[in-house]
């Protein structure tokens, strides 16, 4: 069921995906041959106008077919007022800007969602306490709930590790302890630690842990749920880049790129952690293809952005066998990393 559940999301995401790319081409006028869900052998097929809606074999993808643009072959072109060849510049990089801007607006909209529906947040209840660190000496205890640092007032857990790592100097906590308030002073040690891209960081900490039951419910109105939708998608969004930056630069190692049976993998485990777990993961990955597709590689939508940018800069259109011998060096390097995604999510499974 949950594999189930991870395909179905996939689809509905490249769905949504090319969805953005179908709307921009009508509304300039360029007629869609195929709208496609899957790769392969089509297993439905019905035509609505002029456009050929198909679910196919392979649901690892999709495509919008747009008269006189082919990936396949950048020397297919077509001359007619309705293909996507005759439209400006400008307009083409609106059309493929759409596809990734879907993604985005479908992540903001679960976020906003999940906003409405109550956003799971830890309490600033102490759970453990490390017996070798500063919290310990200065007398913070299990169970304790912490309420101010530095005089700002404290609620969930999330808030504690900000304030840790601004502050300056030693931290000023107040806690509730059985129904007592006790104020205590703790000087955070800087220690050496891994972050989530396993790179080793220099790091504030005081050696406490939150505790997991102690949690809440929060829902946001209109306003906030937008503030808070808005901040989500931007914080995935520049988490996805950094990772690909530092994927890029060596400082993450190949090996923890995955393929899409760890996309599988994740997204049945959050299914069967809850609904709510499950709109977060889903947001992740639309955000991710977004990100994904604006990438300057010439078999994607960044990369054909910057060919009609090349057109909208120089007012020649590019060679067009430099441009086919481009889009054949993407396919290659988009292959390869397929490839290797699932090399190493083969070898995760027999670890």
């Amino acid at each position: 069921m949950g594999i189930f559940t991870a395909l179905l999301i996939l689809s509905f995401l490249i769905f949504f995906h090319e969805l953005g790319h179908f709307t921009a081409a009508r509304f300039f006028g360029v007629q869609v041959d195929v709208f496609s869900i899957g790769f392969g052998k089509r297993l439905f097929t019905k035509k609505i106008g002029k456009t050929e809606w198909s679910i196919s074999m392979i649901p690892l993808g999709g495509y919008v077919k747009m008269k006189g643009q082919d990936d396949s072959n950048p020397n297919f072109v077509s001359y007619d007022e309705d293909s996507y060849n005759i439209k400006k510049p400008w307009q083409r990089i609106i059309i493929l800007l759409a596809g990734p801007f879907a993604n985005f607006l479908l992540a903001f909209l679960i976020y906003l969602s999940i906003s409405f529906i109550g956003v799971p947040k830890l309490l600033a209840v102490v759970g453990d306490v490390n017996s070798t660190q500063p919290a310990y000496t200065a007398g913070v205890h299990i169970g304790d709930r912490i309420v101010q640092v530095n005089g700002d007032n404290i609620k969930y857990w999330e808030e504690i590790g900000d304030e840790i790592q601004k502050s300056s100097t030693n931290l000023q906590l107040t806690i509730l302890r059985e129904n007592s308030y006790i104020d205590l002073t703790v000087t955070p040690k800087v220690e050496r630690v891994k972050n989530r891209f396993d790179e080793t960081i220099e790091r504030k900490i005081i050696g406490i842990t939150p505790d997991l039951n102690s949690t809440a419910t929060v829902h946001y109105g209109l306003n906030d749920g937008l503030d808070y939708a808005y901040n989500q998608t931007k914080n995935a969004s520049m988490l996805i880049v950094k990772g690909l930056q530092k994927l890029i630069s060596g400082l993450v190692p190949m090996e923890q790129l995955g393929g899409v049976v760890s996309i599988v993998d994740v997204t049945a485990k959050a299914s069967s952690v809850g609904f709510v777990a499950l709109l977060f993961f889903t947001a992740l990955i639309s955000v991710n293809l977004g990100v994904l597709n604006l990438l300057p590689i010439p078999a994607l939508d960044g990369g054909h952005i910057v060919f009609n940018l090349y057109e909208m800069v120089t007012k020649r259109k590019p060679n067009q066998e430099i441009m086919y011998r481009l889009t054949v060096i993407g396919w290659a390097i988009l292959l390869s990393m397929m490839l290797l995604g699932l090399y190493n999510d083969i070898n995760r499974l027999f670890e």
